[in-house]
């Protein structure tokens, strides 16, 4: 049996579903981002009980086609930046269309509908996150960056930045420093 579950984005949220389903004693045959598949059916107070979990802990049985649909773009963008190995030529449209097997004007129109906001937008805010991320662990200087989230230069990821956040990449990582303080110093 398939089960999709909306707002997960990470292995600690794979796991944390694998504990819910794991106290429910239902046996699990695989968990991935927004998809739990169990080797068996799940009688429907069981299915209460989990579905009781998973919003205590942030997450949503989704039930209806149109957001698993939805929920499944989600994840496949999360997981494809979170690689970090976006080739600068990468076009979101064939991306997608391979990875679901669908029409990406489909894909694009029902994502809008549900999302309010385009494809593209939700791809670009996410890469923004990962960036300010990477900038905070300071692991890749802003041009290895730029490189492994498939910008063709450094001054297109920092416009692009810049026109999300309000902050060039380097003010960003100022701003970073001059907020926390040691706590010693306090």
């Amino acid at each position: 049996m398939k089960i999709f579950i909306k707002n997960m984005v990470c292995n600690r949220c794979i796991s944390a579903v694998e504990k819910i389903f794991n106290e429910a004693d239902v046996m699990i045959h695989s968990v991935s981002l927004g998809e739990v598949e169990t080797e068996t059916d799940i009688p429907a107070e069981k299915m209460l009980v989990i579905e009781k979990s998973l919003l205590e802990t942030g997450f949503e049985r989704i039930t209806d086609s149109t957001h698993q649909l939805v929920d499944k773009i989600k994840n496949r963008i999360i997981v494809k930046i979170s690689e970090l190995d976006i080739d600068e030529n990468f076009l979101l449209s064939e991306f997608l269309s391979s990875e679901i097997h669908k029409d990406y004007s489909s894909l694009s129109k029902t994502f809008s509908q549900n999302e309010n906001m385009t494809l593209e937008q939700f791809f670009i805010l996410h890469k923004i996150e990962k960036v300010k991320e990477l900038l905070l662990y300071n692991e890749f200087t802003l041009t290895e960056i730029a490189g492994k989230l498939g910008y063709k230069s450094v001054q297109h990821l920092s416009s692009q930045f810049r026109n999300i956040t309000g902050f060039t990449p380097t003010e960003f990582k100022k701003l970073k420093d001059h907020q926390r303080k040691t706590l010693d110093s306090l």
